[in-house]
């Protein structure tokens, strides 16, 4: 192929840049725009540094900018952690949405650190079962009518307000669909109860469930809501950080038959609705998602094997092979970002920046040295909650377990592959 077929072209036409603000995932308007354009990315072409220095300024500039955004729109990276969340999302969704029988369906609490990409898994997972659902929908039902707005909506998605209500949490919910406020809380639930209903929604995301403190009223009568909402044939999904120790399951019990959290029913007279106390036992799933560990060999090979998919989706003009993966790299990115998904990506996008202007080119521990690791604008996060995680400081690694006799392990004992030699 030749460079000008694998350039910017001089035309002006940038497209790998979108118009306007990313999409907003908690109107439906967004979360739809999202979930259609997720997988459409295109990176920017892989030149060599020969290649590169033969383009006109104006092309180097474009080619640039592509590379830049590249970077920084890497993607969801499947590891076996999200893998395992992802999976019991699906199913649940899947079984939740084909079944026909009345009562409480079975909902999902997915719990983890900040920066550990909860969100973006249960995004990513709903998108994927709305996409399956909206094509059976389609040989079932006929299309939106003309000039007027489609009302299937199979998933929603809301934040859970940081200082919460039921009120807030209704609100949330009805500005998704874009429904009118009404100014009591009767009717605010009564119009939640329709917007789902008249939309056919089956699954419901709830972020940053873990705003719920529960030693306030407005926390418990909150919670309250959200287990009501699961007699409405629709599949909860609550993500938090570290849901666990956050005081939201203190009202329930593991069942050992199952292994699913049980919340008893509501007792009267502490809900916002005092019939809650005739409604059923709700039930939850929790998952877990961990960050990588790097004291056994699974954890070590799930991390490189990680590095890799990374690798691939750079564009720098002297990246090599084994770039992320051989020698000391490994174990210095761990040591910098414990495992974190979020702050590697934030290492990886802020260095390859500096590789860029620098002229480096290349990811090397002596160039991600130079890297602070900022998290940027933090606004719309907790930190009460758990939601902004620790940014490690340059600390050793965590001693690796004794290899069992006759094991192979890809790490040597100075930390780098078998493979560098």
């Amino acid at each position: 192929m030749a460079m000008a077929d694998r350039t910017p072209n001089e035309s002006g036409i940038v497209p790998f840049l979108r118009a306007g603000p990313p999409p907003d995932r908690t109107r439906v308007e967004g979360w739809q725009q999202w979930r259609e354009r997720r997988d459409t990315f295109i990176p920017a072409p892989r030149l060599s540094a020969e290649e590169y220095a033969a383009m006109s300024p104006r092309r180097k500039a474009l080619h640039d900018l592509h590379r830049t955004a590249t970077h920084v729109n890497m993607g969801l990276l499947e590891t076996p952690m999200n893998a395992k969340v992802t999976k019991l999302m699906r199913g649940r969704l899947r079984n939740n949405a084909l079944n026909f029988e009345p009562g409480t369906r079975d909902g999902l609490m997915i719990s983890g650190g900040g920066y550990l990409g909860k969100t973006e898994t249960a995004c990513d997972a709903a998108a994927t079962f709305e996409m399956l659902w909206r094509d059976l929908h389609r040989q079932l039902l006929p299309g939106p009518v003309p000039g007027t707005r489609d009302l299937f909506v199979p998933v929603a998605y809301c934040r859970t307000p940081v200082r919460a209500t039921p009120k807030g949490l209704c609100a949330a919910i009805l500005d998704f669909y874009g429904a009118p406020l009404p100014k009591t809380l009767n009717g605010m639930v009564r119009t939640v109860r329709g917007s789902l209903r008249d939309h056919q929604t089956t699954a419901l995301l709830l972020d940053d469930i873990t705003r719920l403190r529960l030693h306030r009223e407005d926390d418990q009568d909150t919670l309250d809501l959200v287990r009501e909402l699961m007699d409405l044939n629709v599949t909860l999904v609550l993500i938090g950080v570290d849901i666990p120790r956050s005081g939201l399951l203190r009202s329930g019990y593991p069942d050992p038959r199952t292994g699913q959290w049980v919340f008893s029913p509501v007792k009267a007279g502490k809900s916002f609705n005092p019939s809650a106390a005739e409604q059923t036992e709700r039930r939850f799933n929790l998952v877990n998602l961990d960050p990588f560990d790097y004291d056994t060999a699974e954890g070590m090979t799930a991390f490189i094997q990680h590095l890799a998919g990374i690798e691939d989706r750079l564009r720098l003009l002297r990246a090599r092979p084994g770039m992320l993966t051989n020698g000391e790299m490994p174990e210095y990115l761990f040591r910098r970002t414990r495992g974190i998904v979020g702050l590697l990506k934030r290492l990886i996008e802020d260095g390859c920046t500096e590789a860029m202007e620098s002229g480096a080119e290349e990811l090397t521990p002596e160039l991600l040295s130079t890297i602070e690791i900022k998290l940027g604008n933090l606004d719309d996060r907790d930190p009460t909650a758990g939601e902004i995680p620790e940014v490690p400081h340059d600390v050793p690694v965590p001693a690796r377990k004794a290899r069992k006799k006759g094991r192979n392990s890809v790490f040597d004992d100075r930390g780098g592959s078998v493979a560098d030699g």
